[in-house]
């Protein structure tokens, strides 16, 4: 299973069978430990499809969230509030207006797998690639289940490397 859309099909498969809600509140548990966090006043998170883990509880701290917004092939960083809508990709986006994603201070970013070097698998849209190689100064932190790591994923020149892997 060396190729990215194969292990796409597999994470996809296997996640299906986890616990992501009890995952989730592991993660989100673990997240608010973390020093990166409680200095970060400015978050990027991203609202979470099926199966995917789901970092809303953090919405409770007393920080900025923002969440992202496709627009052509770039993400767009806009505050959340509660008026989001269905994207055409499928994932719930907001209708506020974009700022400067200099502003962030952290940024979650969602994943399929991600590898012991850091490397993510993504969706295949390049969309989280493209939008970090602009900002590499912003800490990126990948949410995943433990059962999500592997040893090495193929990479290519393009993917970006993430700062920190949290898990349960």
């Amino acid at each position: 299973m060396d190729s990215k859309s194969d292990l796409r099909i597999y994470a996809k498969n296997l996640r299906k069978t986890l616990d992501i809600k009890n995952i989730s509140s592991e993660i989100v548990s673990n997240i608010r430990r973390l020093n990166d966090y409680k200095k970060a006043e400015n978050v990027m998170i991203f609202y979470p499809m099926k199966y995917e883990i789901n970092l809303l509880e953090l919405l409770n701290d007393n920080k900025r969230f923002y969440i992202p917004k496709v627009l052509n092939q770039s993400l767009l960083v806009c505050p959340y509030d509660n008026n989001l809508t269905i994207s055409e990709f499928g994932v719930m986006e907001p209708n506020t207006k974009p700022v400067n994603p200099n502003i962030l201070d952290l940024i979650f970013v969602p994943a399929l797998m991600v590898d012991n070097e850091g490397y993510r698998l993504g969706y295949g849209g390049g969309f989280y690639d493209r939008f970090l190689e602009k900002y590499p100064h912003i800490k990126t932190i990948v949410p995943i289940a433990k059962e999500l790591i592997i040893d090495k994923i193929p990479k290519e020149k393009f993917d970006i490397k993430i700062s920190h892997i949290i898990t349960q």
